[in-house]
């Protein structure tokens, strides 16, 4: 007797949010300590030759994420320097760790998804994961699609939460 998959048969759109993290997406940290002095203070000076001097195409395409790896108080303007010369070079500037560079990899791809494919289905949202930020990447996705599908299920198939039902 063969076994028969009632659920790829029942037409339900099954959704796990970590396939939408871009395989072909790099991500790459840019880390102030080596331009710090004593490891405590930048000097805008030096700051600002460095910024002139330093290779930034070595960033091009990539999610670039801006960060101190020792404890050290940064003006605000040294994010946003850099953020300027990363400017048309990276696909992306983050403030903060490699997880929320993935987490605006993963809004990104939200908002440039093709609704089509989910219309007027029942979908199922797969409820664990291991990406970081799942609840906010999760209700980001739900607010994009549920205008398009008819119903939205959270969980495993062989045991889902009712999230939403279009009224007929």
């Amino acid at each position: 007797m063969e076994i028969e998959n009632k659920i790829e048969k029942s037409g339900l759109i099954q959704i796990d949010i970590k396939n939408y993290l871009k395989a072909n997406s790099e991500f790459i940290g840019f880390d102030f300590k080596p331009v710090l002095w004593n490891e405590l203070v930048l000097k805008e000076k030096d700051f600002r030759d460095f910024c002139k001097s330093h290779d930034w195409l070595q960033y091009k395409d990539k999610y670039v994420y801006l960060y101190c790896s020792v404890d050290a108080i940064l003006p605000s303007w040294s994010y946003l320097l850099v953020t300027t010369f990363l400017h048309g070079i990276s696909t992306k500037t983050v403030i903060g760790t490699i997880n929320e560079a993935k987490k605006e990899q993963l809004l990104d791809a939200i908002n440039q998804l093709d609704l089509t494919e989910f219309e007027n289905g029942k979908m199922i949202v797969k409820g664990c994961s291991d990406i970081p930020y799942s609840n906010e990447i999760l209700s980001a996705f739900i607010s994009k699609v549920q205008p398009t599908v008819s119903s939205i299920m959270f969980g495993e198939p062989c045991s889902t939460v009712p999230l939403y039902k279009r009224k007929k």
